[in-house]
């Protein structure tokens, strides 16, 4: 038990330093000892991606440190995957969200990042990329029936495109049925509660808070 601590306090810290070698060999190495591959995301990897982002709440981390540690995440599940597909296992999933930047913007790290922190934090996330146009938005929510839908725009012209999507939601009637997280260098509360959005988000740490509020909202209805 002591030995499983070691390699998970390892794990956590490794996700933490953002160091993917180090996560991909103690992965490996957890999986080597028999700890089962849920036990090493919740008590290794996630909780290491959380006190990044509480770090970054409190001024001690910035977004290089956000994104080196979301993508020594992401390597650190890719050596699992395989053998939580043997198990028949899945990840306990929060809730399910389609994300990605609007048409005309091909900003992708920001939008990356929140898909990196949602998915660390339990969200099934299926990201669409760059510049989709709306009509790929309202097929993918038809398709996927997600929770939340995010739309990020890093450009204040193409901030009317997240409007375009809600208006199309509204008249395909799935505005109801999901709810629109929105962000992006130009966005703005006052700009989220003008087009008829959910949510607002500055960051991904802020994103993933406010992510998680919208499920519980949702779970009241």
């Amino acid at each position: 038990m002591e030995e499983t601590e070691e390699t998970m306090r390892g794990l956590r810290q490794a996700v933490i330093e953002g160091d993917v070698s180090s996560v991909e060999k103690l992965s490996k190495k957890a999986l080597e000892k028999e700890i089962p591959p849920l036990i090493i995301i919740e008590e290794g990897m996630t909780k290491g991606i959380q006190a990044v982002g509480k770090k970054f709440e409190n001024g001690e981390f910035f977004l290089p440190d956000l994104i080196m540690a979301s993508e020594s995440m992401k390597a650190g599940l890719k050596i699992l995957e395989p053998e939580l597909r043997r198990r028949k296992e899945e990840i306990p999933i929060v809730g399910t969200v389609v994300i990605g930047t609007v048409e005309g913007d091909i900003h992708d790290i920001g939008k990356s990042i929140v898909a990196a922190m949602l998915q660390a934090n339990g969200f099934r996330v299926i990201d669409l990329g760059v510049d989709v146009p709306t009509t790929r938005f309202i097929e993918k929510v038809k398709e996927t029936k997600p929770d939340i839908l995010g739309l990020s725009a890093l450009l204040p012209v193409t901030m009317l495109k997240q409007q375009e999507v809600v208006e199309a939601l509204k008249r395909e009637k799935l505005r109801g049925k999901i709810k629109v997280l929105v962000g992006g260098a130009p966005v703005t509360l006052a700009w989220a509660n003008q087009i008829g959005a959910d949510g607002f988000a500055e960051d991904a740490v802020e994103a993933v808070k406010k992510a998680l509020e919208l499920m519980g909202s949702k779970e009241k209805r």
